[in-house]
């Protein structure tokens, strides 16, 4: 009898959390495990890639509320005689509008205000895993039955002691919580010492042949006949990614002189003042956003370099993907980043700044030794890791 099986995160958008798990629910064994997967935003760009034996639940009823223009939500409340999800979504924007919160702050303020009026999942299923910190992590406690539960913690998850408190009951409600890397998990161990005993660590989860057919899809992808150096960063656009770092190593190679165009593939609450600091600088040439792709690989595998400016990361899965396709990597050094980057070795680490990023990039691409000696020992080294599909059997038993 197959096991019913539950995945809840945020959304399917292009993003490394997002990527690990629709490469994990490709490799399932379907025979064995009925899949349901609960999103709290519908239409990411990875959405297309689910596989078909994979059950979309229908969206919440608070989330299509959400969604709905404030005019029409007004509307829609005052003809059902119902304000309590109006109350619940004004009282979040409010809040929100009021400082500035961080990421798991915004999680945190946005259960208090809409938990009441969220709806239970009416099945019960033998596993139930939230693949995200935070809203999913929240859900999967409270508004659903399973005989076991797994939280995934997939970012270096430092909090203050407010979110510490708040967080601590929902975690208490898990069987096991999984860190995607060791770093990630000293992280969430300084935060949470009293769960030492139930955490385990699962790699993001990557398949080099997927990756590989898919990078070779498309072997124009950049489309705008430029002939020198093409840099590629992938990432949300949040404080995390370090864009202003990007764009002021940007603004020292176009100063240099260099040849390039930097690409960025993503989309995110930082999009506008992205746009504005590339404006300002002058680099509307050189910084291109290109915006959120479903199929990223051959953009990477078209680039010359790959660069990631994070201030921190749970992993750095588009670090792994790059690696995969043999395209040299110039890296900040962010907390995870030495679970997978051998410095001169598959790559550059350098320190969190535009110079250092700058100084980097040129080195690669001023020194063809060094560049060609990183791209034969990525040629040489293991490609993907899925046997974490083995520890993610063990753990659901």
């Amino acid at each position: 009898m197959k096991k019913e099986l539950l995945f809840v995160i945020d959304s399917l958008d292009c993003a490394g959390a997002e990527k690990s798990l629709v490469t994990l629910l490709s490799l399932i064994d379907h025979t064995k495990y009925n899949v349901d997967l609960m999103l709290f935003g519908h239409g990411g760009a990875l959405q297309k890639l689910v596989p078909s034996y994979v059950n979309i639940l229908e969206p919440l009823h608070y989330t299509e509320f959400t969604n709905m223009p404030l005019k029409s939500a007004v509307w829609y409340s005052a003809k059902k005689f119902q304000y309590d999800m109006l109350s619940s979504r004004l009282r979040y924007t409010v809040e929100i509008r009021r400082k500035k919160y961080s990421n798991a702050q915004k999680a945190r303020v946005y259960w208090q205000s809409a938990s009441q009026v969220i709806e239970e999942n009416p099945k019960a299923y033998d596993i139930a895993i939230s693949y995200a910190q935070g809203i999913p992590t929240f859900y999967v406690a409270e508004k659903v039955k399973a005989a076991k539960k797994f939280a995934w913690v997939n970012v270096s998850y430092r909090l203050n002691e407010e979110d510490q408190e708040f967080q601590k009951e929902f975690y208490q409600q898990y069987d096991r919580i999984v860190a995607v890397s060791e770093s990630t998990k000293e992280i969430l161990l300084e935060t949470f010492p009293i769960f030492a005993h139930k955490i385990d660590v699962i790699y993001d989860i990557n398949n080099p042949y997927l990756i590989t057919e898919m990078a070779n899809l498309d072997k124009n992808i950049y489309q705008d006949g430029f002939k020198g150096i093409r840099i590629l960063t992938i990432g949300r656009f949040a404080h995390q990614k370090g864009y202003d770092i990007a764009i002021e190593a940007c603004k020292k190679l176009k100063e240099k002189g260099v040849n390039f165009r930097w690409y960025a593939l993503g989309k995110g609450p930082l999009e506008s003042e992205i746009k504005e600091l590339i404006l300002q600088k002058g680099l509307t040439e050189e910084f291109k956003l290109l915006g959120v792709k479903s199929n990223p690989y051959p953009f990477i595998k078209n680039a010359d370099i790959y660069v990631q400016t994070s201030r921190f990361e749970g992993f750095g899965l588009a670090i792994a993907e790059a690696r995969m396709l043999n395209v040299p990597v110039v890296t900040t050094k962010f907390d995870a980043v030495f679970n997978q980057m051998i410095d001169q070795k598959n790559g550059l680490v350098v320190d969190m700044n535009p110079v250092a990023v700058y100084e980097g990039i040129l080195r690669i691409i001023t020194n063809n030794e060094l560049k060609e000696n990183i791209v034969q020992y990525l040629k040489t080294e293991k490609k993907g890791n899925t046997e974490e599909l083995e520890k993610f059997y063990q753990l659901i038993g």
